[in-house]
């Protein structure tokens, strides 16, 4: 199964929710279709970003990466009702790297 890595900026936390409900809920909708190998807090530039490292059914290389970018945007959903998010990068393991998708 091909693994993917989906990076994803975080903002402000929303009124009423507290920090760990980011990846709460960044893991739930990832979980919900896809099994979820890890999951990283990042701090770039002073920006936090949330890092959770997936797997996708094996299937041809496109159809693979476009699974791969719907999860990541249904994971940014997500996180988009307890916290303002940025920048969403999807990398795929490839050749012993991380290589972006797209």
């Amino acid at each position: 199964m091909p693994s993917f890595r989906a990076r994803l900026q975080i903002g402000d936390l929303l009124p009423g929710h507290a920090p760990e409900e980011v990846m709460d809920r960044a893991e739930t909708a990832l979980a919900a279709t896809h099994n979820v190998e890890a999951k990283d807090l990042e701090v770039v530039a002073r920006v936090p970003r949330i890092v959770l490292r997936f797997t996708v059914p094996d299937s041809t290389w496109d159809s693979e990466n476009r699974a791969a970018v719907a999860a990541a945007s249904r994971m940014r959903e997500g996180v988009r009702d307890v916290a303002t998010t940025g920048r969403l990068d999807v990398l795929r393991r490839d050749r012993g790297r991380w290589a972006p998708v797209g």
